[in-house]
């Protein structure tokens, strides 16, 4: 079975404010194999970094991908759903918890969530803004 990439990224004008994310999927060679962004209304970056999250996952689940390294620039999102810091925020438990259900029921076979800087996240980001408009 073949190693994924998915690196997501959420964005808010004045957060909170109107909200989007973006993501997009490599294979093991590097090759973009999926994108996909969405507009979500009003909400703060914290609560698109996770729907980024939530949607990528989701997308690599419909793919049948079982390996997957996970990369975005969002400390909390990473720290949290590997579990070293607690989700305080009531607005996060919600996506979080449908976060821990899918890897729960879905059973990656490997998956890893790594924190990387904003300047490696480009095309995410640049999806995230895509549909922010």
């Amino acid at each position: 079975n073949k190693m994924y990439s998915l690196y997501f990224d959420g964005a808010s004008r004045s957060n909170p404010g109107p909200a989007s994310y973006g993501g997009v999927i490599y294979d093991e060679n590097n090759k973009e194999v999926g994108i996909y962004y969405d507009y979500i209304g009003k909400a703060t970056n914290n609560v698109a970094e996770y729907l980024a999250l939530f949607a990528g996952l989701k997308a690599c689940k419909d793919n049948n991908i079982k390996k997957l390294m996970v990369y975005g620039d969002s400390k909390l999102v990473i720290e949290q759903v590997k579990g070293n810091w607690n989700v305080k925020s009531d607005n996060l438990k919600p996506i979080y918890n449908e976060i821990k259900e899918l890897l729960d029921n879905y059973k990656f076979e490997f998956i890893e969530f790594n924190h990387i800087l904003r300047r490696y996240n480009k095309r995410a980001d640049e999806l995230a803004n895509i549909a922010l408009g």
